[in-house]
């Protein structure tokens, strides 16, 4: 049996069984990175030594209960792992070895998962494209002219290429779901601060940046259900709280009462993305589901895009350089009255004060409500993870100086934020899943978000999806 394209909970029932070795199926991941990589540069950081010295010690074990029991597992590289360097793409960092694992990092080595290997970023995670002056840029398995996406994007591309079985990302503006949607896989995005994630203490930021969350990646549904589970409690160094997340309401399509919002005025969405969306809205009235395509929360989209953006580039303020603010100043004071793009939005909030940040912050706080009510009438929304399938490769300038076509129309870069900004920016999960392939023969996935603390209903709709055919298919010539 080929082992390649197998699930995390598939291969780790195997390895229980014994019917594979946790040695051999390590040697199989590892044999087939040094074959094929070269191809994509997803895997940038290798620790095969030690990954075969714990693998070896696992298949000496007589316990072999533990959920990930021997499975072959990547990171993204932001993620501290002890003896490995973590740069996020920083050739000043090239050289840093982290002394102690990530929190998420130990959660999964202490349920039997083998860590073999770091995955690609852009510079600082803020790209949609993953490439860096340390380890160069990753392509997407499925066309390498095209971006995997970013910032957990080399993630994406080792799972659809068949390298590894479960890999952990991060997002704050779209960074596990876009990879996921570009490459055909699944992704979760939890709800905000449900997964702790303190590492080294030399770099590790002890406090929990706004918006951002770390979440799994897989090739199916279940896979993120496990990985959830295992990363979704508090730090214990922190807290003794124990929290339960609520079951779904729902047990079935038919049960499901769904509100699709595939497309929005002033929004540049392919055209291709909100027909496959559509698509899917009505194979769900197929099947009985309750079916809204225009039910929304009760707020201007636009202004609550607005705030989003703002807020984020508040969020990740603390992690700029003084020479890249200087950058931002300068952009600001020549920005025309009337521009109104996602970048000038994002620009003028450059050293905002704390009390716009807290008024800002009680703003989101109504919107949240908002969405809280939204949800009392429908158990998940449907919508387009970005604005179009993968991006061809471009790493010429800054985001806010590049723009792409879509439908036609060029717009810049980061308006297509919008999707992706729409849940995240109110701490809401939203899981990922493939629905259907472009005319380039690319993936498009479909967001689904739910409600605070709906992570077990959003990857529930995931699966109930993949059930119905909706799932990982290896991308053409990586089979």
């Amino acid at each position: 049996m080929d082992l390649t394209f197998l699930s995390a909970r598939q291969l780790a029932a195997r390895l229980r069984s014994r019917e594979i070795g946790c040695v051999e199926l390590l040697d199989h991941s590892i044999a087939r990175i040094e074959r094929l990589d070269s191809r994509i540069n997803a895997v940038v950081v290798r620790d095969f030594d030690r990954a075969r010295k714990r693998a070896r010690a696992l298949d000496s074990q007589t316990d072999r209960s533990a959920p990930l029991f021997g499975v072959p597992t990547t990171v993204k590289e932001s993620f501290d792992v002890a003896g490995l360097p973590t740069t996020r793409g920083h050739l000043a960092a090239k050289n840093h070895r982290a002394a102690v694992s990530s929190l998420a990092v130990q959660r999964l080595e202490a349920v039997g998962a083998v860590i073999f290997g770091k995955t690609n970023v852009p510079v600082d995670l803020a790209d949609w494209q993953s490439y860096n002056p340390v380890y160069g840029a990753t392509s997407n398995p499925w066309n390498t002219a095209h971006t995997p996406g970013g910032s957990s994007g080399g993630s994406a591309a080792a799972l659809a290429a068949g390298f590894s079985a479960l890999e952990i990302g991060s997002d704050i503006g779209g960074s596990i779901r876009v990879p996921a949607h570009y490459c055909g896989v699944f992704g979760h995005k939890p709800t905000w601060a449900l997964c702790p994630n303190f590492g080294d203490p030399a770099t590790s930021p002890a406090a929990s940046t706004d918006i951002a969350v770390l979440g799994p990646m897989a090739r199916s549904a279940a896979d993120l259900d496990t990985a959830l589970t295992l990363l979704a409690r508090p730090d214990a160094a922190e807290t003794a709280l124990a929290l339960a997340l609520p079951a779904p309401r729902f047990t079935a399509l038919r049960d499901l009462r769904v509100a699709v919002w595939s497309q929005q005025p002033n929004q540049d969405t392919d055209t291709e993305l909100t027909a496959k969306l559509d698509d899917l809205a009505a194979f769900l009235e197929r099947e009985g589901a309750t079916v809204s395509r225009t039910a929304r929360p009760a707020f201007d989209a636009t202004e609550a895009f607005h705030l989003y953006l703002k807020l984020l580039d508040a969020a990740w303020s603390a992690r700029n350089s003084d020479e890249f603010l200087a950058e931002k100043r300068k952009a600001a004071a020549s920005l025309r009255p009337d521009d109104m793009s996602a970048d000038a939005v994002m620009i003028r909030s450059v050293d905002m004060p704390h009390r716009i940040w807290l008024m800002l912050n009680e703003q989101r706080g109504k919107f949240r409500r908002a969405w809280g009510a939204f949800f009392q009438d429908w158990d998940v929304l449907l919508c387009p993870p970005i604005a179009t399938a993968a991006l061809p490769h471009m790493q010429q300038g800054t985001t806010w100086e590049r723009r792409y076509t879509v439908n036609g129309r060029s717009i810049p870069y980061n308006d297509m934020l919008f999707w992706p900004g729409l849940s995240c920016g109110y701490h809401l999960p939203a899981t990922v899943a493939p629905i259907a392939r472009s005319s380039g023969g690319l993936p498009i996935g479909v967001q689904i978000v739910g409600p605070m603390y709906g992570d077990r209903s959003t990857i529930a709709v995931a699966a109930l999806l993949e059930a119905a055919g909706y799932h990982f298919v290896p991308p053409p010539g990586w089979e």
